[in-house]
């Protein structure tokens, strides 16, 4: 099958008082139809930077995007026009941002943050505009949806503005929905029944869902695939139940180690921080945080090995860890 999303040989860099930052540094991976693909890593390591990439939102300057391709339904989206872009952004490809506060706007209602969208993608009249208003905020679980319409983001709880927030993603039926951190500024419950709207909205829409998180055990609950990333590189990939079971680069592995645990054992931190993106060590970017490490890993840059058209790792000495 064809990917719906097929990023290829991506990079892109922001220039900075202390140098050029690679942000995204020689990324590729796919999203299927109707497939749920988690990217996973620690902050810094390039996620949010990629999914911005792909809807051209890098604010330039200080960054852009500086080679590699980005498909989409048969369109190279970095080549398309700014307008034929806007078309695209929020109409077949929708964004859930980690924080609602920062992204809804303050001074305008729910309803009209909801109705604009409608007007400017479906070229609908200001009622019909809000006739399917009222059933978005149905759809994701708002009650009272008509009063809801009235109010302002503040007064609304997080739950509730995250759900304004896939509602208005959702409203022009995209075929692609990226969702970076939907869940962190909210508590357990809250998490779970974003997460279950998620799952129902892919189940009964068939939308392709990237999930960008670096929360291990929502991965598990809903991805079909992972992608872990680390300073600006796809470290591995694979079937997600494949990755969890048996990871083939350090990275993927201490991230599951630092994740909680149910049977009560205690998590084990990474020791280390992710590398400055200006200043980067030489061979692999991973090996002063690795205790695997061997002197090669820190000479020579390790490739993305290709194990299978859907399993990879850029380890050197991925084999011993299979």
């Amino acid at each position: 099958m064809e990917p719906l999303l097929a990023i290829r040989d991506l990079h892109t860099e922001f220039r900075t008082g202390t140098g050029i930052v690679r942000a995204v540094d020689g990324v590729s991976w796919d999203v299927g139809p109707g497939e749920t693909v988690a990217i996973v890593g620690e902050s810094g390591s390039g996620k949010s930077v990629t999914a911005l990439s792909v809807l051209r939102l890098i604010a330039a300057p200080p960054g852009r995007i500086t080679s590699g391709q980005i498909w989409f339904d048969g369109l190279d989206l970095l080549q398309l026009p700014p307008e034929a872009m806007r078309t695209v952004r929020g109409g077949a490809i929708g964004m859930v941002f980690q924080e609602p506060m920062t992204s809804l706007n303050p001074v305008l209602t729910i309803g009209r943050q909801i109705t604009e969208t409608l007007e400017q993608h479906r070229d609908l009249d200001r009622g019909a505009a809000y006739k399917r208003a009222v059933e978005l905020l149905v759809m994701v679980g708002i009650a009272d949806a008509a009063r809801r319409l009235k109010q302002y983001p503040h007064q609304l709880s997080g739950g509730m503005r995250q759900r304004v927030m896939i509602a208005i993603a959702i409203a022009n039926d995209p075929v692609l929905l990226i969702a970076d951190e939907p869940t962190t500024a909210l508590d357990a419950t809250v998490q779970a029944q974003i997460l279950e709207l998620l799952a129902e909205l892919r189940k009964e829409r068939r939308i392709a869902l990237v999930f960008i998180t670096h929360n291990l055990p929502v991965v598990a609950e809903i991805a079909d695939r992972v992608t872990v990333m680390y300073a600006g590189e796809v470290v591995e990939d694979g079937p997600a139940a494949e990755v969890f079971a048996a990871p083939l680069h350090p990275y993927t592995a201490a991230l599951l180690a630092s994740a909680p645990r149910d049977d009560g054992t205690s998590p084990v931190g990474i020791p280390g921080m992710v590398p400055m993106l200006h200043n980067r060590p030489p061979g692999c970017s991973f090996a002063p945080r690795c205790s695997r490490r061997a002197p090669s890993c820190e000479v020579a840059t390790p490739p993305l090995n290709t194990l299978r058209p859907d399993r990879h790792t850029r380890c050197l000495r991925w084999r011993e860890l299979a």
